[in-house]
């Protein structure tokens, strides 16, 4: 079926994301060009392992270095200049660039999406600025005379046209606008579909089994049979392709939580399978937590393991889906347990990833005659969150985390898994 336009809210609505930020910021401060330099942020510099979090134009051009690269895949050369992170830092300038937009619109019409990336909404400000175009360039052009960074601004009718037009189109062009006109045109060639906004790999893989390759395939698909595999997900994903988001600013484009999930890589090789037990606890804990945090529980636990290079690699990830929900850390430490002992061949690990599936909402409780303790478990649960929430993340931690294998401690010091 054809869509409505003439229905659809008509919003200006800028997406605005900043370039290589923690590069161009690490750049600024030395009193360097960020679109002439060559600059890495690094993690941890001590570590060889440690993840590239950030790197200017030039270094991605010239020595291929990006978002994701390792320490030690950086070549020896001395043009390249390394940094580590600071992220305290990058935190405060990304408030400063908030006040910036303050200017322009009303706080309430300002939805921060990341570090880097937001989304402003400027209906009714065209007596006092001009129209979307000409605010995006204002905006740009203040940015960089105040801070010394560029930015890409994307402008669309509601945030997910915005979002995909500066993810597709306008990080290559600096300012560009679509239009629901441009949906056809712009959005439907876009292949393949992990490109959209929203659609990750796995998601990718399950609409190619359905022969969806391109969005303009999933515009066309028979929304029934989104819905009936995918659920609520599947309606938003054929809306999407559409390029329709009823959202208000600052709710989230896709609703409705498909799962909490938590993957680490480890610092070290772990070959202690009494060690790589203890991880698994403390990440069975946040991702608990995190559940617990949105009223959630779910009945679908999935554990993902990579092995170490060093051994050639390879790993497993297997789910096992359990009678009731749950978001008790316990719960869901018993079913990894069980999955990682039946699936793992002995290899010493370097990455772990556990989720939570298959949500519901945690509003009701199935007792128990054979479990008596599963109330106070499920309380407890929402007590040590309380404490934590008020006294700090490592006010409260589990045994396993004053071990040597234990990640908690060292992770509660740092700011988005970084050094502050």
């Amino acid at each position: 079926m054809d869509i409505d336009y003439g229905t659809l809210p008509h919003k200006k609505i800028l997406c605005i994301d900043m370039k290589s930020f923690y590069a161009s910021c690490s750049a600024v401060m030395k009193g360097l060009d960020p679109l002439k330099c060559h600059l890495a942020v690094i993690g941890n510099l001590s570590q060889p392992g440690s993840i590239v979090l950030a790197a200017t134009p030039p270094m991605k051009k010239d020595f291929g270095i990006k978002t994701g690269s390792r320490l030690f895949e950086i070549p020896n050369d001395s043009r390249i200049i390394l940094d580590e992170a600071k992220m305290s830092t990058y935190l405060r300038i990304s408030t400063e660039i908030i006040r910036l937009f303050n200017r322009y619109v009303p706080k309430d019409a300002i939805h921060v999406y990341s570090v880097d990336e937001s989304f402003i909404q400027i209906d009714g400000t065209s007596e006092l600025w001009g129209e979307a175009h000409t605010v995006a360039k204002k905006i740009k052009d203040e940015l960089l005379r105040e801070f010394q960074l560029t930015c890409a601004i994307g402008i669309g009718p509601n945030m997910l046209l915005s979002k995909l037009c500066l993810d597709l189109d306008a990080k290559h062009d600096g300012i560009v606008e679509w239009t629901y006109e441009d949906v056809p045109q712009k959005l439907w060639k876009v292949s393949p579909l992990r490109k959209m906004w929203g659609i990750g790999k796995r998601l990718e893989k399950s609409l190619n089994n359905m022969g969806i390759f391109t969005v303009k395939q999933l515009a066309h698909y028979d929304r029934s049979l989104l819905e009936k595999k995918f659920g609520i997900m599947g309606n938003q994903l054929y809306y999407h392709a559409w390029g329709v988001d009823l959202s208000e600013l600052g709710a989230p484009i896709m609703e409705g939580q498909i799962s909490f999930g938590k993957s680490q890589i480890l610092l070290r090789d772990y070959k202690e399978r009494s060690e790589i037990h203890c991880v698994m606890l403390e990440m069975c804990e946040e991702v608990a937590r995190r559940a617990r945090e949105q009223k959630k529980a779910g009945r679908t636990i999935s554990l993902g393991i990579s092995y170490s290079e060093r051994e050639w690699g390879g790993g497993f990830l297997r789910s096992c889906s359990i009678e009731e929900p749950t978001n008790t850390t316990m719960d869901i430490y018993r079913v990894c347990l069980k999955l990682f002992n039946t699936y793992d061949t002995g290899q010493a690990v370097r990455q772990i990833s556990i989720t939570l599936a298959n949500i519901a909402n945690d509003d009701h409780f199935q007792l128990s005659l054979f479990e008596p303790e599963k109330v106070r478990e499920k309380e407890l649960g929402y007590t040590v969150d309380h404490i934590r929430r008020t006294y700090g993340t490592a006010s409260l931690l589990r045994a396993v985390s004053y071990t040597d294998a234990g990640t908690t401690r060292k992770r509660s010091v740092l700011v988005g898994g970084h050094k502050a």
